[in-house]
């Protein structure tokens, strides 16, 4: 299984460079985009879905594992 850190990185990586947010690219005076488009809201929405998923299946996966019962090792 893929590491789950991993992979909320590079969604938001992906997000990130899609929406065009980070360090400057032009220095600090690059100019004002202004206001926040529908665009960058479906973007921001798309992410929280997609961590929402890549976390319900994590937790199902976890809590599938601690469901199961220890078996005790018996003597020989």
């Amino acid at each position: 299984m893929q590491d789950p850190l991993l992979v909320i990185q590079a969604v938001r990586a992906v997000v990130a460079s899609a929406l065009g947010v980070g360090p400057p690219r032009h220095g600090p005076q690059s100019p004002d985009r202004g206001a926040v488009s529908i665009e960058q809201v479906l973007w921001y929405a798309a992410a929280a879905v997609s961590v929402a998923v890549v976390a319900a299946i994590i937790w199902s996966q976890i809590r599938t594992t601690a469901s199961t019962p220890v078996q005790s090792p018996s003597a020989p």
